[in-house]
């Protein structure tokens, strides 16, 4: 078990230090902001969406090494997804960061986004894990307003 976790800190800490999709995307369609006054991670999301579907998408923003790591490895499972497919996506993670994770048989698997089965442990660091999320939500439920974790 240790060497698993040990695997999973070198996620989270790899993609905190070379995040993915960390730029601002040109030609986004939808754009929303979120912000954890708690420990002042501050998050903007761009997405391209055509066609029903997560073109492409990325992130600009500063956070702690949890709050970075969660949203360059949800920018990389959300290209390619429907509306629909970013919410159910979004329902497990809370669930798993939140320590309910009920997970069905039928229910796709989070791959990578695992690895912060953990945080539930730690409920100080579930408003870290999951403010780009809550983000993504909005930017795609188009409200407009600057998402905050409290």
């Amino acid at each position: 078990m240790a060497d698993l976790r040990d695997l999973y800190q070198e996620l989270v800490i790899d993609h905190s230090k070379r995040p993915r999709n960390f730029h601002k995307l040109e030609g986004a369609n939808i754009t929303a902001q979120g912000y954890n006054p708690l420990c002042g991670d501050r998050v903007t999301i761009y997405l391209k969406f055509e066609n029903g579907r997560v073109q492409d998408i990325a992130f600009e923003g500063t956070g702690c090494a949890i709050s970075t790591a969660s949203t360059s490895m949800m920018t990389e499972a959300m290209k390619g997804k429907t509306k629909e497919e970013a919410e159910a996506a979004f329902e497990r993670f809370h669930d798993l960061v939140t320590g309910v994770y009920p997970r069905q048989a039928s229910d796709p698997p989070l791959g990578k986004l695992e690895v912060f089965c953990n945080v539930s442990d730690y409920p100080v660091r579930v408003k870290c894990a999951t403010l780009a999320w809550h983000t993504l939500r909005s930017a795609l439920e188009g409200t407009g307003d600057t998402i905050s974790t409290e």
